[in-house]
């Protein structure tokens, strides 16, 4: 028996092949209906700086737990049933924020997402009936449906915990990178070992960076940036250049994120944190790179 069972069980649902299917299909459905654009970066957090969805989802779970609290007291119909129903309405921004950024995740994650996806619908469902059964005045009906419900949104509510803390869905890949990175200069070896209009891989240790050369001399011209996509890890490098609000840009080849190269400001999502730029300048031919500026 393992020692946590629990998280034994649900780590398994990361090879659960058999789920591919069904979260395929409702990932394509989500990419087809909200394409990359201003539309899907709102619902990805983008100009919040990271995921919206965790914000969203206090909502129904506050409300349909103080709607269970006020089910324990007497002479608290009303305003429960009003909890409830506010939860449900609340429950489709949240979903729908939800399901915007398990388009962009990847298997492992998207089969543990299908499931939490499944408990939050069941759970919205049994609330739902729990206001019908209200509004007709069975109030007991009404308590049991949405009883049911919040031990199914408690499911729900551990498998989204799963997926954003042990398997790192929405988390920014570059937090640390300063702590890894000691202060001052550290050379990337000759400038011109970096063809110019091109993303090229580098690394500074174990750290691997992304070097653009946009022209054939100059310090100012040379962009370096970390080449971990701070969404899910994408190689920075192996993506492609494009203008995006009026900036010269890098989007990740795994699922589009978009970068300005200068700034590393997030221009497109699904990523919601931006990429760590290195200042760089040239001496003696060498491009020399540097997190934090400090030290000569």
């Amino acid at each position: 028996m393992p020692r946590l069972p629990l998280v034994h069980y649900v780590d398994k649902l990361e090879g659960a092949a058999w789920l591919d299917p069904a979260a395929g299909a409702v990932a394509g459905l989500v990419r087809k209906a909200v394409p990359a654009g201003k539309v899907a970066d709102a619902l990805h957090g983008v100009p919040l700086g990271h995921p919206v969805h965790p914000l969203l989802v206090v909502v129904p779970l506050g409300a349909w737990v103080s709607a269970a609290v006020l089910d324990l007291m007497p002479g608290n119909q009303g305003a429960a049933k009003t909890l409830v129903g506010l939860g449900v309405l609340a429950a489709v921004p949240s979903a729908l924020t939800g399901v915007t950024d398990f388009s962009q995740l990847d298997t492992p994650q998207q089969r543990t997402g299908i499931v939490h996806q499944a408990s939050n619908a069941v759970a919205t469902v049994l609330y739902a009936a729990s206001w019908l059964a209200r509004k007709r005045g069975d109030h007991g009906m009404g308590k049991l449906l949405a009883f049911g419900g919040l031990a199914v949104s408690g499911v729900g509510g551990f498998l989204g915990g799963h997926l954003s803390y042990r398997q790192g869905a929405g988390v920014n890949r570059n937090e640390d990178l300063s702590e890894e990175i000691p202060e001052g200069w550290h050379s990337l070896g000759p400038v011109e070992a970096f063809a110019a209009g091109q993303p090229r891989a580098a690394s500074l240790g174990s750290i691997g960076l992304m070097v653009l050369r946009r022209e054939e001399a100059g310090g100012g011209a040379v962009s370096v940036l970390a080449d971990t996509c701070s969404h899910l890890g994408g190689p920075l490098h192996e993506g492609h250049l494009q203008e995006t609000g009026g900036q010269l840009c890098v989007v990740c080849p795994w699922h589009g994120s978009t970068f300005s190269v200068e700034s590393g400001e997030v221009m497109r999502g699904p990523a919601t944190a931006p990429q760590p730029v290195f200042q760089t300048r040239i001496r003696g031919g060498q491009l020399e790179v540097s997190l934090t500026g400090a030290g000569d």
